[in-house]
Formats: C-alpha cells, structure tokens, sequence
C-alpha cells in the first residue's frame, strides 16, 4: 500500500539531490573531528573494522526503516506515523524526533556559529604570530563573549532559514548540491596537503594501524554509538527526507549510498587532520579543542597556513549549515503540515523558538548563566543529554520495532520494492537486520550510555 497525499508536495528532484541532502544531513562537525578521534584512540584500523559492520548492519537498515516511514507517510514524522497507523500512540515516536531535532539545532547553532568567528579570523590573519597559550586563551575569551557568539549564532540560524524558506527542490536541494561536492573538494585539497607534510605518516598510522589490544566490549559499544549518530538517525531528518524522496527512487540503493558517502567524508577528514596534528608533533586527544586551539595552532606554522586555515573554516561552515538546514526542515514540515501554515511562517516561527533555546544554551556555556544548573547540567548539556543519549536512541529503537513488527510487511515491502517493479533480493535480509539485529544494538548503547549496563 503506497502512501497517498493529499496535497501536492515539493519533492526532491533528482537522485543526487536526494543523496545530497541525506549525506549532508549526516555531514556535520562530529564528522570533522569526532570520527577521528574516536577512530584513532580505540584501535584505528580495528575501530574501523567494527565502524563499517555496525554501519551496514544497524545504521543502513535503521536509515532504511526511516525512508520507508517517509515515503510511505508523506508527511513529517509525527504525520507520517499518524498517517500509517491512525489513532494509535505510535506519533509519539515523530514528536521524539522533532523534540530532539529542536533541542540539537538549539546547541548545535552555537558551535556552528563559533565556526563563522574562525573563518572571520582566518581572514584576518587573526592567528598570526600567536602561539597555543594565545590560542586557547582567544578561544575562551570568545566563548566567554557575553555578545560575541550569539551574534554569529543568529547569523548562522538566518542562514539557515533562508535556505529552509526557499522549499526543498529549490532551497534544500538546490544548496545541498552545491555545498556538498564543495565539501569533498576542499576535504581532498586539506588531505593531499596534510599527507605531504614531513611526519605525517605517523598521523595515518594512528588512525588506520589496527591495534587489537585496545578492542574491548566498551570500544565496541563506541563503534556502534558512532555508526548510530554519525548517519543522522532518530531525530526525524531522514523520516522527513524520506518524504520528498520520489517513488521510482530505490530506497535500499539510497540508505547504503548515503551511508557510504557519510563515511568515506569521516575517514577524509580524519586524514586531513590527524597527519598535519603529528607533523607538529600536537597532542591528538582534544574535543573541540582540536578544531578551535589546535588546528589554528598547525596552519601557523604551516606553508601556505593562512589558505588552509580559510578552507578548513569553510570546510566546519559547510558541514555545520548542512546539519542545522536538516534540523530546521524537519520543525518547519511538522508545522506547517499539522497546522496548515505556509512554509515561511513555519520556518520563521520555528528558527525563532530555536535562536531563544540557542541563546539560552550559548549563555550556559560560558556567559552569565555558566552557573545555572538543572539536575547537575548546564542547559546547553541538559539537551545535548537529552536529545542525543535519550531521544535518538529510543527514537531509533522504536522506529526499527515499528517498521519490523507494526508498519505490516506488505506494506513495507510495497515501499522498498517500488511496488513490485524493484527485485530487491536483499530484502529478507534488510527485514531480518531492521526486527532483530538493529534493536539489540541500539538498545545495548542505550542501556550503556544511562548506566543500566555497564562493559
């Protein structure tokens, strides 16, 4: 049984579209330094191992069962499951994923608007002459900004939105394409400069020599944690996604493209970085101080510095915009479907609930309310625990379980066949993945995430 609309909807174009603004989606600042360090401080090659056979057998399938409540709802995810299962509590599972989607885009638009400061300085020669001491400490001052940051945090939002407005043919679609090979472009401009500095071959081996002995139960669940989170899962951007995806598009061929590219983007960028971090002989094992302190700290010394710096800060900006775009669409279809409201108001009024939890959460970080606690979290980190260790794993969870037992098979296999035209002989497989392997997975990282299981 094929969804049925009954309103036209702006749907995506073309299959490059489609996997654009999936990947891009997906694409964000956890993939530039995140990735990487995780991949180099749990065994390398070994985590690697592990990444990949998490990545195909939970992330692909939950991506699958995702676009098949999209395509088949048609609507945003709350509307999807209503659409699907009218009259059960089954939209629970889409207001987990549009709650998340707001409180992720609140504390995300503060680091992506820290990425705008630093293209600023790049600029500006802002680094120049300052040694990891200054660094940091321009770092802190910036963060600790009472203005500063919120300034380029609603800058960063009003960009989003601009793009939101413009639909998603001829807004989502249209810059994804664009922005997304400009991505790569300078990832591999980045890589071949990284690789060619003296001492960077230590950097490859710490990411890709598989060290065996690091591998234990809790890196293993950190692979899977990674798999899970770096595809953009759980928060309703690819349920929503799904639902401008056209209905000769393979949905199968789409999750494993996207999954790849995602991916592929990870281990580039760790390349880009971790070679250059060891040709200068820089400690590896920093969050985001490695963007912000250490990586400013490279390009001055490096050759030709002052233009890697531009294009790395552009390369954050790119990621960043591409995620927060996906947040955004994700609020702005739940609105202006469930409350019949043009796509502009819904975008206006979203990003504006949005900028005032964002300020909130810049404030929190390291402004005048650092020191304001709700249940031992600042607000910045009482979302951030909220949506990413709370809401996107259940979300997960029940979305594989939906899809698996409740969604009806016919239904399922209509949605992932083309109704019957598509042979897809790795059907049985995908199904058997989404109901059995798919939710012990997700429901091991969960457990261990909140305590309940400890490795």
């Amino acid at each position: 049984m094929a969804g049925v609309s009954p309103n036209k909807r702006d749907n995506f174009g073309s299959k490059f579209g489609v996997i654009a603004a999936a990947a891009g989606s997906a694409v964000g600042l956890g993939n530039i330094w995140k990735f990487p360090y995780e991949l180099g401080n749990n065994g390398g090659g070994a985590f690697l191992v592990f990444y990949l056979i998490f990545v195909a057998m939970i992330g692909i399938p939950v991506m699958i069962a995702e676009f098949t409540i999209g395509r088949n709802g048609q609507k945003n995810p709350i509307g999807s499951f209503k659409f699907i299962k009218p009259g059960k509590p089954w939209f629970l599972v889409g207001v987990m994923g549009v709650g998340a989607a707001f409180m992720i885009f609140a504390f995300y638009g503060s680091v992506a608007g820290w990425t705008l400061e630093y293209l600023f300085q790049s600029f500006k020669g802002g680094f120049e002459g300052k040694n990891p001491d200054e660094l940091n400490s321009m770092f802190t001052t910036f963060v600790e900004d009472p203005i500063r940051p919120i300034v380029w945090q609603v800058l960063f939002v009003i960009l989003t939105t601009s793009v939101v407005i413009a639909g998603v043919k001829n807004g989502i679609e249209k810059y994804t394409k664009i922005l997304m090979p400009v991505l790569v472009v300078i990832i591999l401009i980045l890589v071949v400069r990284s690789v060619t500095l003296p001492g960077a071959g230590e950097g490859l081996k710490f990411l890709f020599k598989p060290d065996f002995s690091k591998i234990n139960a809790t890196v293993i669940l950190s692979a899977l944690g990674q798999a899970f989170f770096s595809l953009s899962l759980g928060m309703g951007t690819i349920i929503t996604y799904g639902s401008y995806i056209n209905r000769n598009n393979n949905l199968g061929t789409t999750a494993i493209q996207v999954s790849i590219a995602d991916t592929l983007i990870a281990i580039l960028a760790g390349v880009a970085i971790f070679p250059a971090v060891f040709a200068f002989g820089i400690n590896p094992s920093q969050g985001e101080g490695l963007i912000f302190v250490t990586i400013p700290t490279i390009f001055e010394q490096m050759p030709g510095g002052y233009f890697f710096s531009i294009l790395f800060f552009i390369l954050l900006a790119v990621a960043a915009l591409t995620s927060t775009i996906s947040l955004l669409e994700v609020i702005v279809s739940y609105f202006s479907e469930e409350y019949k409201i043009s796509r502009k108001k819904a975008a206006l009024i979203s990003s504006s609930i949005i900028l005032v939890l964002g300020i909130l959460c810049t404030m929190s970080n390291g402004g005048v309310l650092k020191d304001f606690k709700i249940f031992g979290y600042n607000i910045w980190g009482l979302l951030e625990f909220t949506s990413a260790d709370i809401l996107l794993p259940l979300g997960g969870f029940f979305i594989v379980i939906f899809v698996g037992f409740f969604m009806g098979k016919k239904r399922v296999t209509d949605e992932l066949t083309n109704n019957g035209t598509l042979k897809a002989k790795l059907l049985p497989v995908a199904l058997f993945l989404i109901r059995f392997v798919a939710p012990v997975g997700i429901a091991l990282v969960f457990l261990n995430v909140i305590g309940l299981l400890k490795f």
